[in-house]
């Protein structure tokens, strides 16, 4: 069980470590980072053990392990104390897991909903919606603790000594105004589910942020778009552009607001997994080095470790933390979600946790990558092409 494997703390950058990863104010709000299913898996616990009103929980990926299994307690028991909890997983990357296991969760009081069903038997099934996949880490309780990032609940994220495959990611806490928009964006998606009508007290979500914690979506033409974000910050960049990013396939105006950075005299660095967990996606990411290196950016790769964090820092003023990968299925096809952070102290902190990943990172040579083979080089561009049916 769950219960048997602790979850061990950070190791330590200094010899004078803090007890915590620290808090950083940012306007009405309240921002940390945690690295890592080992900080982000107990405070997410914590949160949710001591709400007193309503959890709402929204992942891709809920395991039918032991790290599925214990949030699963943790959720039931906060529903039998009375707490409204409601759980969103999508149907793809929650594939283990079906009604019956739910059962002492929702025996319990809590509610679930599956988002778009594969199963052609199931009433709710549409053929069009099949593609159209939910996935966001989304976690709100009371809302007064928010968070998101690249980390689902399932055992990847546990590190090997706890039975896991330590897993390298990034979520972000947030405390304050910013988890009302959490709670809009969750609710949004609970109502397409469900029908239910949203609860009266939910905020209205603006077209425009107005503080200097916000939310970003997919799937929205307005200035809450992450793809527009990405661009908008990366064409004003004037010092440095460093991106973590699992799944980097980005599209051609990504890739110009690279290389016109470069050219600008901005350092462009993106650290990428050396070994995908998905190969044909690895594929993908490689048959682009190419033309990134010919272009200035440079692209590191972490080896070991699956990394599976999709964070950006720009500046050392902004940094976002989410879900969402620079691939054409986040663009276009997911709901995902990201916290945004205009700050130069917790954009600093962020960056010094990427620059510890870069030493154990290894940075791709233009010379020596031109000489792989043949048959990588058409295995590359035939999953490149295919980018669109992911």
């Amino acid at each position: 069980m769950y219960d048997a494997l602790p979850i061990p703390p950070l190791a330590p950058v200094d010899p004078t470590p803090p007890t915590a990863p620290p808090w950083f104010p940012v306007g009405e709000d309240s921002v940390r980072l945690l690295r890592d299913g080992a900080q982000a898996f107990p405070a997410m616990l914590a949160a949710i053990a001591g709400a007193q009103h309503e959890v709402l929980l929204e992942m891709y990926w809920i395991g039918a392990d032991a790290v599925g299994t214990r949030f699963r307690e943790v959720l039931a028991n906060a529903a039998r104390r009375g707490v409204r909890v409601c759980v969103i997983h999508d149907a793809v990357g929650s594939l283990g897991i079906d009604r019956a296991w739910w059962e002492p969760f929702i025996s319990g009081g809590g509610q679930v909903a599956q988002y778009h069903s594969i199963s052609p038997f199931d009433p709710r099934f549409r053929l069009e919606r099949v593609e159209q996949r939910d996935h966001r880490k989304l976690l709100v309780v009371d809302s007064l603790h928010g968070f998101t990032g690249g980390i689902n609940l399932a055992a990847p994220w546990l590190e090997p000594a706890e039975g896991g495959s330590g897993w390298r990611d990034d979520m972000i806490e947030v405390r304050g105004d910013a988890t009302h928009e959490l709670r809009t964006l969750f609710y949004r998606t609970w109502r397409h589910l469900t029908k239910e009508a949203p609860p009266p007290d939910l905020r209205p979500l603006s077209r425009r942020h107005t503080r200097p914690v916000w939310v970003l979506a997919s799937q929205w033409r307005n200035r809450r778009s992450m793809h527009r974000e990405y661009l908008v910050r990366i064409k004003k960049a004037r010092g440095r552009v460093d991106i973590a990013n699992s799944y980097f396939v980005p599209d051609r105006p990504m890739r110009a607001a690279l290389f016109h950075a470069v050219d600008h005299g901005v350092r462009v660095r993106v650290l990428v997994p050396f070994t995908g967990d998905v190969p044909v996606v690895q594929f993908a990411i490689e048959a682009l080095f190419d033309t990134l290196l010919r272009h200035g950016v440079e692209i590191w790769t972490l080896p070991e470790r699956m990394l599976h964090a999709k964070t950006a820092i720009i500046d050392d003023a902004f940094a976002t933390i989410g879900s969402y990968n620079l691939d054409e299925r986040s663009w276009r096809k997911n709901l995902e979600v990201n916290l945004a952070v205009e700050d130069a102290a917790f954009a600093q902190h962020v960056r010094g946790w990427f620059e510890r990943d870069l030493t154990q990172a290894t940075r791709v040579d233009l010379d020596a990558w031109r000489k792989r083979s043949i048959v990588r080089r058409g295995l590359e561009w035939a999953a490149y092409g295919m980018r669109r049916l992911w």
